[in-house]
């Protein structure tokens, strides 16, 4: 099933996909109202879930694998080619074949007015906190908290957002 608010772009070029290969409907994608989903952009859920919130937009050729679950805050920006994958395929024994030995899926969430640059991968059991920020191609590992600025290969903190108080407000 797929859930649109009011006021939603979605590219004719885009592809959401709630069924499998056999057509078989298993997953849900909702996404809120005033959000913008742009050209090559993929969705998939598999039997999981995406759940994009209002006030979003997803620029070209990214990907959502929602096999283990993504939730999307509101306000949230998310560059061109990021990849957001929620699952992870198990693969600690040599003796059998990687596609046999099942997947781990543990979801991913990503607070309120993040933003994340092009060419980052979210992979699966990630929690960003709201006002953090992704830089271009990090790789995150691991969770990013609250108003952090995260960058790299794996991602690392390397500095926190703070609140700016306009010189006209000062005592």
């Amino acid at each position: 099933m797929c859930k649109i608010g009011r006021n939603v772009y979605i590219s004719p070029l885009a592809l959401i996909r709630t069924s499998t290969a056999y057509n078989k409907p298993r997953g849900n994608i909702e996404i809120g109202s005033n959000s913008e989903i742009h050209d090559y952009v993929s969705c998939n859920v598999g039997k999981g879930f995406i759940k994009i919130g209002t006030n979003c937009s997803i620029q070209t050729s990214s990907v959502l694998d929602g096999y283990g679950g993504i939730t999307i805050g509101n306000d949230v920006r998310i560059a061109n080619h990021v990849s957001i994958i929620s699952a992870q395929h198990n693969y600690l024994s040599s003796d059998t074949l990687i596609r046999k030995q099942g997947m781990t899926a543990k979801g991913i969430t990503i607070g309120n007015d993040v933003w994340i640059g092009s060419g980052a991968r979210i992979l699966d059991g990630v929690n960003i906190g709201s006002g953090a920020v992704i830089g271009a191609g990090a790789v995150v590992t691991k969770d990013i908290p609250e108003n952090q600025v995260a960058i790299g290969t794996p991602a690392h903190i390397i500095k926190e957002r703070k609140k700016i108080i306009p010189t006209n407000q000062l005592p």
